[in-house]
Order: C-alpha cells, then sequence, then structure tokens
C-alpha cells in the first residue's frame, strides 16, 4: 500500500485545523451540518447527474484501489516475464498454459493462453493493445468523475452562502446578530472550495496516476510476452525491459553486480 494519499490528506486538513487554533478560534465554527449537507450531498448528487449510473458506480468501486495504490512492482513484473522466458525456451511455448492457469492477472493469463494456442504475434498484439485501451478508458471515466465533482463543489459552496446571505438580510432589524449570521454564511463556500481541493481534486489525481502506472505495467507485459512468444534470449529481454522503466521504479530492489558495474536483477524465486 502506497499512503502518500492519507499522508497528504492528513496533513492538509492538520495545517487547517492548525490554522483556526492560531487564530484563536474554534473548530466547531466551520463544523456546521447545513452547509456540509448542502456542499456535500449536492455535490455529490449534480456530479451523479452529470454521469451515468455505471460510471459512478464503476468510480466507487475504484475509489478503494486508488486509495490504496497498490501495484504491482515493475522489478517483479520483469522477474516474471524473464521467468517466463527461460521456461518457454527450455520446454517450449505449449508449456506457459501450464504457467497461465496459475496466474491472478487475468490480463497476463490471457496473454500466456493466446501464446499457448498458437495466436498469430501480430494479432496478439492487436488484442492486448485493445485490452489496454479499454482499460483507460475505463479509468478516465472514474478519475473525471471525481474531477466533477472538484468543479462543481466550489459553486454549490458558493450558492449556499447566497441562501444563507438571503436569511441575513431577512434579520437585518437584528443587529447584533449579524456578525454571527454573516460568519455562518461562509462556511459554505469554505466548505465548497475545501472539499474540492481537499477531497475530489486529490482523488481524481491519484486515480489517474494509479490508472498511470497499471498502464505501464500492462505495456510492459505486454512487451514481454511478444518478445517471450518471438523466442527472445532471457538476459537480453530483461535489459529490454528494465530500459522502459523509469530508473527510480527500479530503485530498491534485488541487484546482482555484473561484469563492467552493470547491475542485473535477481530472477524470481
Amino acid at each position: 500500500m502506497d499512503p502518500s494519499t492519507l499522508i497528504g490528506l492528513a496533513l492538509a486538513f492538520g495545517a487547517l485545523f492548525g490554522m483556526i487554533t492560531l487564530e484563536g478560534a474554534h473548530i466547531q465554527s466551520i463544523l456546521l451540518p447545513p452547509p456540509m449537507i448542502l456542499v456535500f450531498g449536492a455535490t455529490i448528487a449534480v456530479g451523479v447527474a452529470g454521469s451515468t449510473l455505471k460510471d459512478v458506480l464503476q468510480a466507487v468501486k475504484a475509489l478503494p484501489r486508488a486509495i490504496r495504490g497498490k501495484t504491482a512492482s515493475p522489478a517483479d513484473s520483469i522477474d516474471q516475464v524473464v521467468g517466463l522466458a527461460e521456461k518457454a525456451r527450455s520446454e517450449g511455448l505449449l508449456a506457459l498454459e501450464q504457467e497461465a492457469a496459475g496466474m491472478e492477472d487475468p490480463f497476463l493469463r490471457g496473454a500466456l493462453q493466446n501464446i499457448a494456442d498458437g495466436t498469430d504475434g501480430d494479432e496478439l498484439r492487436y488484442m492486448l493493445e485493445d485490452e489496454i485501451a479499454t482499460r483507460i478508458k475505463t479509468d478516465h471515466a472514474s478519475s473525471k468523475f471525481f474531477n466533477s465533482l472538484g468543479g462543481y463543489a466550489p459553486t454549490i459552496g458558493i450558492i449556499g452562502t447566497v441562501v444563507s446571505l438571503t436569511h441575513v438580510l431577512e434579520n437585518l432589524s437584528s443587529p447584533g446578530e449579524l456578525g454571527p449570521m454573516i460568519a455562518t454564511a461562509f462556511v459554505a463556500t469554505l466548505w465548497g472550495l475545501l472539499s474540492a481541493n481537499f477531497i475530489w481534486l486529490p482523488i481524481a489525481t491519484r486515480m489517474a496516476r494509479v490508472s498511470d502506472l497499471e498502464i505501464e505495467r500492462m505495456n510492459l507485459l505486454m512487451e514481454g510476452v511478444l518478445a517471450v512468444q518471438a523466442g527472445s534470449q532471457p538476459l537480453l529481454l530483461r535489459e529490454r525491459l528494465k530500459a522502459m522503466v523509469p530508473a527510480h521504479h527500479l530503485a530498491g530492489s534485488k541487484k546482482d553486480s555484473g561484469k563492467g558495474g552493470a547491475a542485473v536483477l535477481d530472477d524470481a524465486a
């Protein structure tokens, strides 16, 4: 699990509460149910209204995965593909069918099964590219939903403030109460801006980034299995796949020092 989202949100809200405390105000002054109900309830409602029900359900379903940020390590994926290349060279491509049966990843399992079934390399590439393209569309729809919430929230907060100020103007005969009532009116705007920039937009950005990492992994696996099908030499395949991954994504993985100081990842156990 990558805790960066939880850490970031905790620090952001901590900074907010720290400011409130240092200003000598009370946290209870912004924790008002009416504006919070309007901002959060109406924001989600108009977000649903602007999307399809299936897209909304998919976005909610993708939320836990985005928060966890759990993606397979590129080094592990490379080790896995190189292991498959070694097995294919020693036992033949039909041996990959046994490997496919034990795969948890449906993308890799399907690719290996197609190789074992004798699918043409070009046809297999088209199939895998189509699957990746579909995944991109699905992930984009999920992140777009939360992006839309981030766009709606500030405006809905302003609507809440306008409604509250209308109530304030109805009570001009009580000047002693105007100050607290005006302060309360602006809480809706605060929660509109706060929810957009502290919740919805970070979630949307996180979803997009997790999707990018997953797509990179799928492209890495695609190139790897196609090379396995073509009979690529395992050590050369390893170096080729490593060249496709940013160096900092491989940092911390197991390495052996080769001749000339070249580092080579260990084979998967």
